[in-house]
């Protein structure tokens, strides 16, 4: 699959050369509950299963392994109404459970090389089951970052040093041709970033002042529960306000909401805007949009806004006939892709129509979002416009929001979506010896509640990721995955 010749990433190959099998892998799974509900489009989250994918491999035959963690939240990877939250659990397992047994002794020069070759027999296997894409390679992700833990802790580097040092074996241009013939590492920061904003999620069905929660739902867990509590709380500057698309329903929400951020953030503010998919075409949303900034109360309140993510609904989001409807939209905001972006060669189609870029997930692929985060920033620097924003479901410790923060670091993401600590209770639901294990390896990440669980620390609105920085793929010790309940492959 790759050439020595395609770019100059090829001497970074020559240096990473080796060999990677996976020997064998586990599935673990834990029940957890929400503190507050999470209403995010069609679906409000109240409970959801967290699991757990530990991998062996053999590298250059020494042992190692990793752990890839998730949460398998309902209504996102396929947003069919009708379908029922058993049935979608069960087909999260299943693309996860295919993924892990495809890969059971497949071998390769490099880990990128396994990467792909995972990705290419899961993708053949989903198109023949008629299974999405987006949702396929949900599974394909908790192998790669399974993977890349253990090869993080085989070369003992952190992610960064794995990926800039070669010990990856990532080409970017294998993924994007237009990348062909310049280096990756001149397209990422020589360094992670050693500090995050946190973009705080304002769900849509989320209290916005104290004064209106009542006093039977006032949370005794030490953490805050408004939109204005939250803000006090954390110092927060950066939000994402979830939208649903009801012009009347959605004007009235966001004067409320501009009402709370500028009496407790001032100007200092930016936000996003999440369409959830509930627009069927650029017009109809230019329509809803022109409408939204007539109101005289939000004009400089827009003037804030860093960009619009996926107003369309994935199954029109990239249609080539929107061009022209793009084309016609003079001094558009930047709108993005998320779900949307599904296979590795969403962002180029969606570049081509007229998007401005698209969000990074780890559960979409790490390679994947590296590779796009790459493209994006070659176009920035042909003075193109290109947005890549850091998103986030409801990611939570102990193992999956630390890596996503890692990949974050790398790609310069300076402003990332931060949710599952505040519809989540910390770490209150976890075993007390995964409790000691995080506060122990991350002392600047979380601390210790009044209630005495780990909870995550954000200090002036901002996260310090100076010991993920610093550690083999962020996490910095062993779950004991004893304490978990093993499921079935």
């Amino acid at each position: 699959m790759h050439d020595a010749n395609l770019d100059e990433d090829a001497s970074l190959f020559n240096t990473s050369r080796m060999s990677v099998r996976i020997k064998s892998a586990t599935i673990h799974r834990i029940e957890l509950k929400t503190r507050i509900p999470f209403k995010y489009g069609i679906a409000t989250m109240t409970e959801v299963p967290m699991i757990f994918v530990k991998v062996e491999v053999e590298i250059n035959r020494k042992k190692s392994s990793g752990i890839a963690s998730d949460l398998l939240p309902p209504k996102w990877f396929t947003k069919i109404p009708n379908k029922t939250i058993k049935n979608e659990i069960a087909e999260m397992l299943k693309v996860i459970r295919n993924a892990i047994q495809i890969s059971i002794n497949c071998e390769a020069e490099n880990l990128f090389e396994l990467w792909r070759l995972i990705y290419d027999k899961q993708e053949k296997w989903a198109q023949e089951q008629s299974i999405p894409s987006l949702l396929a390679h949900f599974g394909t992700s908790l192998v790669e970052r399974s993977i890349i833990e253990a090869t993080c802790k085989h070369h003992s580097q952190s992610f960064s040093e794995s990926l800039l040092k070669g010990s990856l074996g990532f080409s970017a241009s294998s993924i994007h041709s237009e990348l062909k013939g310049i280096s990756f590492n001149k397209l990422l920061p020589k360094q992670p970033l050693s500090k995050i904003t946190a973009r705080h999620t304002i769900g849509l069905g989320d209290s916005l002042f104290e004064k209106e929660i009542p006093s039977e739902e006032k949370l005794d867990d030490s953490l805050p529960q408004s939109l204005e509590r939250c803000i006090q709380y954390y110092k927060l500057r950066h939000f994402k306000i979830k939208i649903s698309g009801d012009l009347e329903w959605d004007l009235k929400r966001l004067i409320d909401i501009e009402k709370v951020i500028n009496n407790n953030a001032k100007e200092s503010f930016k936000f996003s805007l999440d369409g959830n998919e509930q627009f069927d075409s650029i017009t109809s949303f230019q329509d809803y949009w022109i409408k939204l900034k007539k109101q005289n109360r939000l004009s400089r309140f827009f003037e804030h806004l860093l960009f619009i993510e996926q107003p369309l609904h994935r199954d029109v989001a990239l249609d080539s006939s929107l061009r022209e409807d793009f084309n016609k939209w003079h001094k558009s905001p930047p709108i993005i892709i998320d779900e949307s972006d599904s296979t590795l060669t969403s962002l180029p189609e969606a570049i081509s129509i007229g998007y401005s870029g698209t969000s990074h997930k780890n559960c979409k692929g790490i390679f994947k979002g590296i590779a796009n985060s790459c493209l994006l920033k070659n176009r920035r620097q042909n003075g193109l416009k290109a947005v890549m924003s850091g998103e986030d479901l409801c990611n939570v410790g102990p193992i999956a929001v630390i890596q996503d923060l890692a990949v974050m670091a790398i790609l310069g993401i300076e402003s990332v979506e931060r949710n599952g600590h505040h519809y989540m209770a910390g770490l209150s639901q976890f075993p007390d010896k995964t409790k000691n294990q995080i506060l122990d390896s991350h002392k600047k990440l979380y601390s210790k509640s009044t209630n005495g669980w780990p909870t995550l620390e954000i200090i002036n609105g901002q996260i310090d990721l100076s010991s993920i920085n610093n550690q083999p793929f962020g996490t910095g010790f062993e779950l004991d995955l004893n304490d978990y309940d093993e499921i079935s492959i």
